[in-house]
């Protein structure tokens, strides 16, 4: 048989196996490879809820799937191109994912009987059962393999069976001409000094599976994909946690403040806390406190001191900040809290995405308390995101909830490194002296309704602040007049912040019969959908909002322009209902996923075909 290279614009791989096969640091550094040979890319780390899951389990299983490209990549891709599966529970979990003409990669030392039925089949003919004769399917004995590669490295035997990852990766980066030195230079610098003795032994492993792929014929044909057209610039892969930890330093910098975090850990969002503490040598001070209540009062006590003050969480979490966040808002120190947001209710599918903290973003906590609210849309953009919000709440003196996913926020893609003297200056409204008459805390600036920020210890400048209600001179009150006054002041503060947010933005016709709205991580599924769309030639257009509360003042001019407006969103229609609120003039039609999983754009494709 002839072997072939053939030249595609793009590739989607699903790397799955049990919780302990390796298989998110196969995917990343098969992500990372391709990142650094220019490609564009798309990450979707896939764990498992349990912890510890029964071995060999479908409820085990962990997946990362990388979409990878010479053109433009928005989503990890609906189906893959190639579907590794390291034993037969990933097989099962994940042969609904794989294309008609996908190839598929078993590890055939996993499939005995004890493994076909611990993975639940009902017969002892996996393929068959799955309906998946049709497929390429690659058998290698890959853990017989890797011991054979392995057996003179001096390594104990578990840890050669588990380098069958990299055997893996080696055949992955054969069939798709993917260099060998990054990964080498990644495993010299993870390993050079602490274990040397496991570098060569990774890099034979990796050597072996590529040279074997080599050597097969069930790899008929091998691919290339270019690198992409990209900006000129310095370019790296980032996370969206990463990300976010990123923006918020961005924003410390830029105001000049040293940033605290105070944070409980909570899955998808400990990684922004432990980003952050890698970088004390850039002010940064965490706190990794006993609980959520502690960590949000310990920010907005390091807000009261002058600090640019973080505090991130998740849905379960949020909760249990609500009160301490009503505190926040009306002492009207700034504060930005991070929501990484997961399946729930309570602990739900807690590694699984979803956009079903909206509502509780927006009318969680008791009184009149409303709070600015603003959504981040792909992993990259959780950095500027995340310094918008640092940039509203010090300069507009008010907490800001932050809403990313868990889809983006472990998801990955390039990210060209911005210069910082292209981003805005931060200025909080700092008084440094009493003005004639005493200091008012609670008395505003006439345009933008903020008050100013007094940093304890200086002299003429002292004042009380707490969860009590106050009249503007920081007074304690419980005139009635005085306290309607000051809810609507609050709420006229963050109102006014439509003045200084960019109008929304419309990506197609700026008028027609549909218009599809999303909010958040769905942005690059629902633009995918919109082309797609129009290269059928039927014209959609896309109104993705980055800011809920306050939502953008041309709002209504915008949905004014079109027939039909349908939102789309991973929840039961919380922004649809909060749209029907805020601007019932108009009629919302809905498609709606809350299933722990993100889009698929053949499905909103459907979806909105049929509603049209």
């Amino acid at each position: 048989m002839q072997h072939k290279v053939i030249d595609t614009k793009d590739v989607v791989i699903r790397f799955c196996g049990d919780s302990g096969d390796g298989m998110q640091l196969t995917g990343t550094l098969f992500a990372d490879a391709s990142a650094l040979y220019g490609n564009e890319i798309s990450t979707f780390p896939d764990y498992p809820a349990e912890i510890r899951a029964p071995h060999g389990t479908v409820s085990g299983v962990s997946g990362f799937q990388v979409h990878v490209g010479s053109v433009e990549i928005e989503t990890p891709g609906d189906f893959c191109d190639v579907l590794v599966a390291m034993n037969p529970a990933a097989l099962r979990a994940n042969a609904k994912w794989a294309k008609p003409t996908a190839t598929i990669i078993i590890d055939t030392d996993t499939f005995d009987e004890a493994g076909i039925q611990r993975a639940g089949y009902a017969t002892m003919d996996p393929i068959t059962e799955l309906r998946i004769e049709d497929r390429n399917i690659i058998y290698s004995p890959i853990t017989s393999l890797t011991k054979e590669s392995l057996k003179d490295s001096g390594l104990d035997q578990k840890s050669i069976v588990r380098s069958k990852n990299m055997f893996t990766l080696g055949m992955c980066f054969f069939m798709f001409n993917r260099p060998l030195e990054y990964t080498y230079a990644y495993l010299e610098k993870k390993f050079g000094k602490k274990k040397p003795e496991l570098v060569a032994p990774n890099k034979k492993v990796l050597f072996d599976g590529y040279n074997y792929a080599s050597n097969i014929h069930a790899i008929a044909n091998t691919y290339t994909i270019a690198p992409a057209k990209q900006e000129p610039g310095v370019y790296r892969n980032i996370s969206g946690n990463q990300a976010t930890a990123w923006g918020l330093m961005a924003a410390a910098e830029k105001a000049n403040l040293p940033l605290f975090c105070g944070s409980y850990p909570i899955t998808p969002a400990t990684n922004v806390l432990e980003e952050l503490a890698i970088y004390k040598n850039l002010n940064v001070k965490t706190l990794q406190a006993e609980d959520e209540i502690a960590g949000i009062c310990t920010a907005i006590g390091a807000a009261y001191a002058g600090n640019f003050a973080v505090t991130s969480t998740s849905g379960p979490g949020l909760s249990l900040k609500s009160e301490a966040l009503g505190l926040a808002m009306i002492t009207e120190l700034p504060l930005v809290i991070v929501d990484v947001q997961r399946s729930g209710p309570s602990t739900g599918i807690p590694t699984k995405t979803e956009q079903t903290d909206l509502a509780q973003a927006l009318y969680g906590r008791n009184g009149e308390c409303p709070i600015c609210v603003i959504a981040a849309h792909s992993p990259s953009h959780c950095f500027h995101a995340a310094f918008t919000a640092g940039k509203l709440a010090l300069e507009h003196m008010m907490p800001v909830i932050l809403l990313t996913e868990g889809f983006i926020a472990n998801g990955s893609e390039p990210w060209k490194i911005p210069s910082m003297k292209d981003y805005p200056a931060i200025k909080p409204p700092f008084i440094e002296k009493a003005p004639e008459g005493g200091f008012k805390p609670f008395e505003r600036d006439p345009e933008t309704f903020v008050r100013s920020w007094a940093v304890p210890g200086k002299a003429g400048l002292e004042h009380r602040v707490g969860g009590l209600e106050k009249n503007p001179a920081g007074v304690i009150s419980s005139d009635p007049e005085n306290h309607e006054f000051m809810v609507a002041n609050r709420a006229k503060k963050i109102a006014l912040v439509a003045n200084v947010i960019p109008e929304l933005e419309v990506i197609g016709p700026k008028e027609g019969d549909v218009l599809v709205v999303g909010w958040g991580g769905t942005f690059g599924h629902l633009h995918s959908a919109v082309k797609e769309l129009e290269e059928e030639g039927t014209p959609v257009s896309l109104a993705h909002f980055d800011f809920i509360n306050p939502l953008p003042k041309n709002t209504a001019e915008v949905f004014s322009h079109f027939k039909k407006i349908i939102v789309c969103e991973l929840n039961s229609g919380q922004f649809a209902d909060y749209l029907r609120a805020k601007h019932p003039e108009f009629k919302y039609m809905q498609y709606n996923k809350v299933q722990g999983q993100p889009f698929i754009v053949k499905d909103v494709v459907d979806a909105i075909k049929k509603i049209m």
